[in-house]
């Protein structure tokens, strides 16, 4: 598939003319998600979804943006251009591509778990399947979420029993929501700006989120409170309370390691990306006779897969992560 192939400014269809998820500004950009390290300033066009639109335009106000919906297909060329449901953030997209009979699909971050806000995750059949491998390591094993809201609140209802804030790090774009749709009506949100931003962006475009207020010094404290900051802003949080507890939200946590690194009074594996069961599912359900393995443990994953008999090899990508 030589008409997919990495550049200097990322991955290039070139019988299309467009990059997908590009590091560095191109004329036309198919995005598959908001995230910083997929959807970058500088490019002169955007497709995405209508959703995720929506939080690129709060992110980068002067993008120029053409929308596809899920399912519809655009022609770009004499390639045919669709977006499906990753499940990775409300919005986010796998794009698949087809050209001179040839199907490939680009995941971007995914997961097969449906978290009942996000879309829920389609497997998608291809020739190739370039996939994302962040936590491509057999030790990546995801809690039933359920259980993991549990002890969230459990964390919470402590602190508030003895005056404590309870304040949990979370990405300000898909984590914080997710967050929010798992414990509604069980706690009241106070939220950092950033993810204000985003919650309006994707209530504008008609995504349904619990009520909340913004972040603030003094405040009603006469029932459970989960104050939602991002990870850059914890430092510079000043509350009134008799004192702070801190957490993080993340698959990092099921990390012992970087657990105790992180300087967080507690830890809860919370992933908006697939584990290691979840990865290796979506190359079963593409049904790929190739596979790329992108940001991550990419060389462990394709050797996997390369014990197994598939054409399994490592694309070096700038994809960054997005501090899940």
């Amino acid at each position: 598939m030589d008409w997919l192939r990495l550049d200097e400014r990322g991955l290039f269809c070139e019988p299309a003319g467009v990059w997908l998820d590009p590091w560095r500004p191109v004329d036309r950009a198919v995005i598959t998600h908001a995230h910083a390290d997929h959807a970058r300033p500088g490019n002169g066009h955007y497709l995405c979804t209508p959703l995720t639109e929506a939080v690129l335009k709060a992110r980068i106000p002067k993008a120029q943006t053409q929308t596809l919906g899920f399912g519809a297909s655009l022609k770009l060329g004499p390639v045919d251009v669709q977006f499906f449901h990753a499940g990775h953030i409300p919005g986010s997209a796998q794009v698949r591509l087809e050209y001179r009979g040839e199907i490939c699909v680009f995941t971007g971050d995914y997961k097969v778990f449906d978290d009942g806000l996000s879309e829920a995750f389609e497997p998608v059949a291809c020739h190739r399947l370039i996939t994302e491998c962040t936590f491509g390591l057999p030790v990546f094993q995801w809690p039933d979420p359920q259980q993991v809201a549990l002890e969230l609140l459990d964390w919470v209802r402590q602190n508030h029993g003895v005056g404590r804030a309870s304040v949990l790090s979370v990405y300000s774009l898909g984590k914080a929501q997710r967050v929010m749709h798992l414990l509604r009506g069980r706690v009241r949100f106070w939220v950092h700006w950033a993810i204000d931003g985003l919650n309006k962006a994707y209530s504008g475009a008609g995504l349904e989120l619990p009520a909340y207020e913004l972040i603030r010094k003094e405040g009603l404290w006469d029932v459970p409170t989960l104050i939602l900051c991002a990870p850059s802003a914890i430092k510079g949080l000043r509350l009134g309370t008799g004192g702070v507890s801190t957490a993080m939200a993340s698959g990092w946590m099921g990390i012992r390691g970087y657990r105790k690194r992180s300087g967080f009074d507690r830890g809860f594996v919370l992933s908006d990306h697939a584990d290691w069961a979840g990865l290796n599912q979506a190359v079963l359900w593409s049904g790929a006779e190739r596979v790329d393995a992108t940001h991550g443990y990419s060389e462990i994953f394709a050797r996997y897969w390369r014990e197994r008999g598939k054409d399994a090899r490592v694309l070096k990508t700038d994809f960054e992560g997005d501090g899940d």
